[in-house]
């Protein structure tokens, strides 16, 4: 689960990582509301975001034509006419596609003088199952150009989760910064927080980008987060009643938000071949031998190991309130899941939604012979696959011939 920046930053301040001073609000006239007492508290320059679930807000455009989803402001007059200009309407950036998404909320936060940006991350690295911390002189940019072209400037510490981040772990980090004297300082408690924050959260990935050096209110140098990316767990929210009130419905597809109430795990794609698949790993090769043979997914859907009659009818209305889909691919390798479970309710949703597009199901495994005569008995029009190939070509051949 995605939460927005300032929430990001609620929550890491909670941690106590430092934060540039700001408020959330909905309304021009409260964004303007909030620059006053900003600028009344001695601030330069506040800066007006939007608050979407997506990045490259800077360098996004409105539909409207309006450029740019971040602006800094001199005076409250100027935030509340860019507030006037960004609420309500789409921010189009690299990360959104064309549809964009609808600006409903501003960070209204102070503008630091930056003396230097930096980057770090804490996120778990999966060829070893340890936490993994990164971090880069070169913040303010995509970490992924800095892996392509200058890799070498990326700092990566893994951190052992029986014992958690020692502090000699976050001197490392900082000095591998560059920070000296008060920043460094600064900077290892920085670290460690953030660490925490991604521990404590059950986060997936804690991004701070730009992390920045900036000179206190006593002078000295300060290591704060000036912009924070943090993705949760879907997993482990059950733990975390007040992280799960952060989620923001309207972030997300309608057809996400309908497959999670079955506890599907479904993410939209734009091919035209659908998926109904019980286990990820098997999801993402059915996504992949569909592309092999040449045609193009339209969702990853996964049922779980125990999926039932209903999940699998609900399933099925999901695939089909996509408009783009033109077949769909049954893939089960029944282990705990029984095959015929599966067949029963792929031929009750059948029925029940009046399916006229092509079907392909493979099955194998636990109890696969009754679940392949309940198909065959059906006198539905259901294809069958007798591999994972055989069928992944017949359902790209029904569609693209």
């Amino acid at each position: 689960m995605n939460i927005h920046e300032y929430q990001a930053k609620e929550l890491l301040k909670r941690h106590g990582v430092g934060v540039p001073p700001g408020e959330v609000t909905d309304s021009a006239e409260g964004a303007r509301k909030l620059a006053e007492g900003l600028f009344a508290k001695g601030a330069g320059l506040a800066v007006v975001k939007s608050q979407i679930h997506a990045g490259g807000r800077g360098k996004g455009t409105f539909k409207s034509g309006f450029q740019g989803g971040v602006k800094l402001c001199k005076t409250a007059d100027d935030v509340y006419e860019k507030a006037k200009a960004m609420l309500g309407n789409v921010l189009v950036t690299k990360q959104t596609g064309p549809e964009g998404r609808l600006v409903s909320k501003l960070l209204i936060a102070a503008a630091p003088d930056i003396k230097k940006e930096l980057y770090l991350a804490v996120l778990l690295d999966r060829n070893n199952g340890r936490p993994l911390i990164m971090a880069s002189t070169e913040g303010g940019v995509d970490i992924e150009e800095v892996a392509a072209h200058t890799p070498e400037k990326i700092v990566k510490e893994h951190v052992d989760p029986a014992v958690g981040i020692m502090p000699y772990q976050a001197r490392k980090v900082a000095a591998a910064l560059g920070l000296k004297g008060d920043a460094f300082s600064s900077g290892v408690k920085l670290i460690i927080a953030v660490y925490e924050t991604w521990w404590k959260s059950d986060a997936a990935m804690v991004e701070i980008n730009p992390l920045c050096i900036i000179t206190g209110p006593d002078g000295k140098d300060l290591v704060v987060a000036v912009d924070a990316k943090i993705s949760l767990d879907d997993n482990a929210l059950y733990r975390h009643p007040d992280l799960q009130a952060m989620r923001d419905l309207a972030e997300e597809s309608p057809l996400e938000i309908e497959a999670s109430r079955f506890s599907l795990n479904y993410i939209k794609l734009d091919g035209s071949i659908a998926c109904l698949v019980n286990g990820a790993g098997l999801a993402m090769a059915t996504m992949d031998i569909i592309q092999h043979y040449g045609g193009e997914p339209a969702n990853f859907l996964d049922v779980g190991g125990g999926a039932s009659k209903d999940q699998v009818s609900a399933a099925f209305k999901i695939i089909l309130s996509d408009p783009n889909v033109k077949a769909i691919f049954v893939n089960i390798f029944g282990g705990i899941m029984d095959c015929n479970v599966i067949a029963t309710g792929i031929v009750e949703a059948v029925k029940e939604t009046g399916l006229k597009l092509p079907l392909i199901v493979r099955l194998e495994g636990n109890n696969v012979l009754a679940g392949k005569a309940t198909l065959q008995n059906s006198g539905l029009t259901i294809i069958s696959g007798d591999t994972m190939s055989d069928a992944a070509k017949k359902v790209v051949k029904s569609v693209v011939g």
